[in-house]
């Protein structure tokens, strides 16, 4: 197969195949004569299974990682769901972070008026570091 078939097979662009394989978090493909990429269905399953953790919130380095361990036939399911295990309590965290921010937004826009005065309380609320430390996750904004 070469590169536009594997793209439409594993909905990538052939930019990002490319930088996968640059990047060496896909086996590289043969070559043929031409010098063309000649891909297999090992690179369709290595493809998926990237595209796939990232889709559930694997960084690019977690999901090489989860690629490495697909390849070891001597790896430990253990292993892999301690992976997982750890993405959901991250994923938990960031879902802690973003309703705290939907609190404080909420908030904000319930004590604004909203009329054609100049008092805002959205703006004055997010100017005061005592409403938005005790109210919002302060880091590094």
């Amino acid at each position: 197969m070469n590169i536009s078939d594997i793209a439409k097979k594993t909905d990538l662009s052939t930019k990002t195949i490319r930088f996968y394989e640059d990047k060496g978090i896909i086996s590289s493909p043969q070559r043929a004569s031409n010098g063309y990429r000649r891909y297999n269905e090992s690179h369709i399953a290595e493809l998926n299974l990237i595209r796939r953790a990232r889709l559930v919130g694997f960084t690019l380095d977690e999901a090489k990682a989860l690629l490495g361990l697909s390849r070891d036939p001597q790896r430990k399911s253990a292993d892999v769901k301690e992976k997982a295990l750890e993405k959901l309590v991250e994923i938990d965290h960031k879902i802690a972070e973003l309703q705290q921010m939907k609190h404080t937004l909420e908030t904000l826009t319930n004590q604004c008026p909203g009329n054609e005065g100049a008092v805002c309380p959205i703006i004055e609320g997010l100017q005061n570091p005592l409403f938005a430390s005790s109210s919002c996750c302060d880091k590094n904004i």
